[in-house]
C-alpha cells in the first residue's frame, strides 16, 4: 500500500474543518475549565485528524485501518465531551449540535473507510 495523500482524502479534510469549529466554541468554556474539560475536548478534536494522518502515511493497510480504530474511538470519547457541555450547561444546544452532526458524519466516513480497507 502506498502512502496517501492526506490533503485528498475527504474524512481527514472535514476532521480539520471539526478541530476548527471545537476550538471556536470551546473558546466559549468558563476560564476555570482551562486546564479541564477545554483541555481535554480541544485534545480529543486534534487527535481524530491527527490519527487519520499518521494511519494515511503508514505503509500497510493493517496500519491504517488500525489509525483509523484510534481515530474512530476519539469520536465517540469527542461525542460525549460535546454532550458534557451541554447538561453542564456551558454551552447550548444549539450551538453543539452542529458540531454533533458533523461529528456523526466523520464517524460514517471513519467506518466506511476502515470497512474498505478490510477487502
Amino acid at each position: 500500500m502506498k502512502s496517501h495523500r492526506i490533503e485528498d482524502l475527504k474524512v481527514w479534510n472535514k476532521s480539520m474543518a471539526l478541530v476548527k469549529e471545537v476550538y471556536l466554541v470551546s473558546a466559549e468554556l468558563p476560564a476555570e475549565e482551562k486546564f479541564g474539560l477545554l483541555s481535554q475536548i480541544r485534545r480529543c478534536a486534534v487527535s481524530i485528524p491527527s490519527n487519520i494522518a499518521e494511519g494515511a502515511g503508514r505503509n500497510n493497510k493493517n496500519e491504517f485501518y488500525q489509525f483509523l480504530g484510534i481515530a474512530f474511538g476519539s469520536t465517540y470519547e469527542l461525542q460525549t465531551q460535546l454532550q458534557l457541555l451541554i447538561d453542564l450547561n456551558f454551552i447550548s444546544e444549539a450551538k453543539i449540535l452542529p458540531l454533533k452532526n458533523l461529528l456523526a458524519e466523520i464517524q460514517k466516513m471513519i467506518y466506511s473507510l476502515k470497512e474498505s480497507l478490510k477487502l
